[in-house]
């Protein structure tokens, strides 16, 4: 596929106001895509830099292009950051003021709009798509696209309405972003955004700064209280798969000494607010949140993710590791599970009123998800397999670190089936891993089941090991929930077949942590930054940036304060060499970095 030439003031826009002096990977193939008229889907991971997919062109041919987002936030965050940098940028959304709607309704007449976000509701509008047609739309683009399909992991029935829009716009170009889309969604977000057929582009799904980690839940309050210690003063976010339990999780933080606050969709609007603000303008920070917290966050100096509960999807997941190290440094992840989370993911789909081959396709994504927690191979290689990518051993995740080894399960499987069967199949992980190691528990003596012949043929092992040998046997299949009702285990055919020696299988050891973590620095792949002229910088950047009401990392991210540490400018040509600074910030903040800088060194 040939990628069509770009403009020749494509890269002097890039770094005049941007800062930037090359691409990232993806970015121009698509850019020239767009340029040339063509409708494209992008499927780019997060972090990669989409936005500037519908930027860039929207400076180069001095035309209006409409951004579809699905969050108000996202829309503000994006128009403040193109204000910064000198582009006419606005959102039309239910927040503006009456003065606010009117300025950008004469901008939109003058034709000096570049980019106009708006919601898929909003976009919806008779008046609204009147309006743009008279002023002339240069192309749509639509952020989060995945939101159109079902098969999506935010699916949002408000986008299906985007199409109707084109025709109304005077059907101009589609661009169509997203970071997941599995070929399922791929096909569909095709089928419902597009009137042509668009240029599919896949960029690599490898976020190779972001360490991969899971581990079974065993004290999981502990689990992610030493994760989040050894990262004192990072922002960070901590996923809960409940409102209640991100209430509880942010108190226990805050009591251990963290900045943290919880967020979720049943808070007051204010205080959800004043939360998400507080996550975007301050340092080491730690959110503790439902999945409502994260698509409209583009902070790019996530240092870490931590999911308490096991997520939805394979797709939830890499969507939602992925809000860490957007700026490309290093970032750290770790994902709790249990049998629990395996058990309640598989019930609610066998209860959800589906069609038998949506079912069918619920249950492979889940079983997809329960082999990514259970992996014995390489975590990224396993995750990027998902998505049909091939890769070599990352060489960094926990697999591949040695801190999960396997062994030949076979026998211990047998002892823990047959010990379901001989219990008459209705029991739980507790009472199954007391039986097995022989405790006279006064259930187990009613029952009668110390007289069994399975009663403590596994005292080798701890209760906490068998209750890991049967969550693995559910998940892969030899066990099954007895009793929607009252739960407890069945032995499946796959069981069966392994009681018999039929068939073989390898178990996880109990995972064994180093006990000295390595412990990366949070902010450069360099170690020789000098960490007092940052923290210099950094108080400079917050304070700018509390004078004038935006988050820090619009005035400078951490990727440019690390740089201009590394490369020290003294003038403002220099200051002008550094990563991520364009003429306009040059002009509003070159001489006060440069006075910092030289106090500080």
């Amino acid at each position: 596929m040939t990628t069509p030439p770009l403009p020749r003031r494509a890269r002097e826009l890039l770094k005049s106001v941007f800062g930037y002096d090359d691409f990232r990977p993806g970015q121009e193939q698509v850019i020239a895509r767009v340029m040339a008229g063509e409708p494209v889907l992008a499927v780019m991971p997060t972090g990669s830099g989409k936005s500037m997919c519908y930027q860039l062109p929207a400076l180069l041919d001095d035309g209006l292009t409409v951004v579809v987002s699905p969050l108000i936030a996202l829309m503000r965050d994006q128009v403040g950051q193109m204000r910064s940098i000198g582009v006419a940028a606005a959102t039309l959304n239910s927040m503006n003021d009456a003065g606010q709607s009117d300025e950008i309704w004469s901008q939109l007449r003058a034709g000096t709009l570049r980019l106009l976000f708006v919601s898929p509701e909003r976009l919806a509008m008779d008046g609204l798509r009147q309006s743009l047609r008279r002023a002339g739309v240069k192309r749509l683009a639509i952020d989060e696209a995945h939101c159109v399909s079902e098969w999506g992991h935010d699916f949002r029935p408000e986008y299906r309405e985007i199409r109707a829009a084109l025709e109304a716009l005077g059907r101009p170009p589609v661009l169509a972003l997203t970071a997941t889309a599995d070929y399922s969604t791929r096909a569909d977000i095709v089928e419902r955004l597009f009137d042509r057929e668009p240029t599919i582009i896949l960029h690599s799904f490898d976020r190779p700064n972001i360490d991969l980690a899971f581990a079974a839940k065993d004290q999981p309050r502990k689990q992610l209280g030493d994760f989040l210690d050894r990262r004192r003063g990072q922002n960070g976010i901590v996923y809960c798969s409940s409102r209640a339990r991100t209430e509880a999780l942010a108190d226990h933080f805050r009591k251990a000494g963290h900045e943290a606050f919880a967020y979720h969709a049943g808070m007051e609007q204010r205080e959800r607010n004043r939360n998400q603000d507080r996550f975007l303008s301050e340092d080491g920070v730690v959110a503790v949140a439902t999945v409502a917290f994260g698509m409209g966050i583009n902070k790019p100096d996530v240092r870490f993710v931590a999911h308490a509960d096991m997520p939805s999807s394979v797709e939830a997941y890499y969507q939602e590791i992925g809000r860490a190290g957007r700026d490309g440094l290093p970032a750290d992840t770790l994902t709790l599970y249990g049998l629990d989370d395996m058990a309640l993911r598989r019930r609610q789909i066998d209860e959800r009123d589906i069609s038998d081959e949506r079912r069918r396709i619920e249950r492979r994504r889940l079983d997809a998800l329960i082999g990514l927690c259970e992996a014995s191979a390489c975590r990224r290689q396993t995750l990027l397999a998902y998505f049909d990518e091939a890769s070599e051993p990352c060489g960094r995740c926990d697999v591949c670190q040695g801190r999960v080894s396997l062994y030949d399960g076979l026998i211990d499987a047998q002892k823990a089936l047959s010990a379901v069967v001989r219990s008459g199949q209705r029991f739980g992980a507790a009472y199954l891993s007391d039986l097995l190691t022989g405790q006279k528990t006064d259930q187990i003596v009613r029952n009668g089941h110390d007289l069994l012949k399975t009663f403590g043929v596994g005292r080798d092992r701890t209760k906490q090991a068998w209750a890991g040998i049967i969550r693995q046997l559910f998940a892969a299949g030899a066990l099954a929930t007895a009793s929607e009702e009252h739960g407890g285990f069945c032995v499946t055919d796959t069981g069966a077949e392994l009681l018999r020696g039929k068939s073989s299988i390898k178990l996880r050891e109990q995972a064994r942590p180093k006990r000295e973590e390595r412990r990366r620095a949070a902010i450069s792949n360099a170690s020789d930054v000098d960490e007092s002229v940052l923290a210099a910088l950094k108080k400079l950047r917050r304070d700018i940036a509390r004078d004038e009401g935006v988050a820090a990392f619009m005035v400078f991210p951490d990727r440019t304060l690390i740089d201009m540490v590394e490369k020290r400018p003294a003038t403002l040509d220099e200051m002008g060499l550094v990563h991520g600074v364009g003429q306009r910030k040059l002009a509003r903040y070159g001489d006060l970095f440069l006075e910092a800088l030289a106090e500080a060194s």
